[in-house]
């Protein structure tokens, strides 16, 4: 015990030293290398023990990794010790953390793609997609209007309206299907049918998002139609020529990696694969993350491989890219920019009660209408309004392209954490315990004698808490 004091001791007296010494001007410099790892280590331990704290408290890590990133940037940090933060985050270690950022983000992306599952028994794709309909229609409906009701406040310098007013309704629309599988895993409705029909709504939905972001983003990136019907052809193409070309070469390589174990060539090569696509649809005038999800839509699924590959993938990037992406987003926002002007906080408010609602009303009203009894339509819709990171990385895309402003990206990122940390609850009250049916209601929509009443979910999605 005296050897570990001593020691202690004798660390805290070097960096006073040290410090003083850079406080009077001293030879000792930090150089922006060593800024960057300090950074990094701030950011990871940070995020991570406010994750711990909030997962004592039911949340996902997720919420912590966000809050954490928020406490670093103006909100917080920039505001209570200015200096601090120009020291810890001067313009030359945010560049650099937000190139590490990009490059999680893309392989988060790939990740996802890899565990992104529709298949669903024909009998319930109806239900599905009725379901799926209410949860995103709704809400991208109410976003249009809420992004209508204050552009002067929530819209960016982009010149395309109309593509501000859809970017701001489909960022209400998503649900992020990892945390929802985290929740669920949590409060143990994974293997129940509304957990499973709720993974497949989320699972479709994501697939929707993606697509209508492209399409927004195909639209709003030059202001010649011909240029952006040049660039839609060429991502259908894309897309052709993954499901036709690259999907069945990557079989191939996945099952010639089963019979030869221990080559370790098909991690580099699915990464290679991964980053080229970023850089395509990138040059494409869309967005890395895009082609990252698109090409690991190709991978085949079921594979030990694959899973073991995932699992090596996992670790680093949710451990330490993933909460550098949550502290680049949270640089860039903002308590503060909504100042003392009740307008800004009331629709602040307004976003995320309209956003709760039009998620409850849309997906819980769909899932009613297709047969599902009431606290299990509510159940759905609550599950639906779980946003969590796929509503930051949709918020950053959008304020990149300037569709959104820094005020806009605040409201969002608010949103999305409020929006997520109430899905617990919400559950938690509604009962975690299926009650039994009345006379004549079933479990879903389909009778007992119909078969399954959900689509068919394999494996789980990339890791629950992301």
């Amino acid at each position: 015990m005296l050897k570990v004091v001593a020691g202690v001791v004798l660390l805290l007296g070097a960096l006073v030293l040290w410090w003083g010494r850079l406080g009077s001007g001293g030879s000792a410099e930090v150089d922006t290398t060593a800024r960057f790892l300090v950074a990094v280590m701030v950011i990871i331990l940070l995020s991570h023990l406010l994750g711990a704290l909030l997962g004592r408290l039911g949340q996902p890590l997720v919420i912590g990794e966000i809050v954490g990133g928020l406490l670093l940037g103006p909100s917080l940090l920039g505001w209570v010790w200015p200096s601090g933060q120009a020291w810890l985050l001067s313009p030359e270690v945010v560049s650099a953390l937000n190139t590490v950022a990009q490059l999680g983000l893309i392989v988060f992306m790939f990740l996802l793609g890899c565990e992104l599952r529709m298949e669903s028994p024909r009998k319930a794709v109806g239900t599905l997609g009725v379901s799926v309909l209410g949860a995103m229609g709704l809400p991208f409906v109410a976003g249009l209007g809420l992004a209508a009701a204050a552009p002067g406040m929530l819209r960016g310098s982009s010149p395309h309206a109309v593509g501000y007013l859809c970017f701001f309704g489909l960022a209400l629309s998503v649900t992020a299907l990892p945390v929802l599988a985290r929740i669920l895993t949590d409060l143990r409705l994974d293997r129940t049918p509304i957990g499973q029909f709720a993974l497949a709504g989320a699972a479709v939905g994501d697939g929707i998002a993606w697509l209508a972001l492209t399409v927004i983003l195909a639209a709003t990136g030059s202001g010649d139609a011909s240029d952006m019907g040049s660039t839609i052809a060429l991502v259908v193409a894309l897309v052709v020529f993954t499901a036709l070309v690259v999907r069945p070469l990557l079989a191939t390589a996945v099952r010639r990696a089963e019979e030869r174990p221990g080559t370790g060539t098909l991690l580099p090569l699915l990464l290679v694969g991964a980053i080229s696509y970023a850089v395509l649809t990138h040059l494409l005038g869309l967005h890395a993350v895009i082609g990252a999800f698109l090409f690991g839509t190709a991978i085949p699924r079921d594979s030990q491989v694959t899973e073991r590959m995932n699992q090596q993938l996992q670790g680093f990037t949710l451990t330490v890219l993933l909460p550098l992406f949550f502290a680049g987003v949270g640089l860039n926002v903002s308590v503060g920019a909504l100042g003392r002007d009740p307008w800004h906080w009331l629709v602040l408010a307004g976003v995320i009660v309209v956003a709760t609602l039009t998620k409850l009303v849309g997906a819980g009203g769909a899932a009613r209408m297709m047969g599902y009894r009431p606290r299990e339509a509510l159940r759905f819709g609550a599950l639906m309004n779980c946003r969590g990171v796929t509503e930051l990385v949709v918020a950053g895309i959008g304020w990149q392209r300037h569709l959104i402003s820094t005020t806009g990206l605040t409201v969002l990122v608010l949103m999305a954490v409020g929006t997520t940390a109430m899905t617990g609850p919400m559950l938690k009250l509604l009962g975690t315990e299926s009650p039994e049916p009345a006379p004549g209601e079933t479990d879903g929509p389909l009778g007992e004698a119909d078969g399954p009443a959900v689509p068919a979910l394999q494996g789980a999605p990339v890791r629950a808490d992301a």
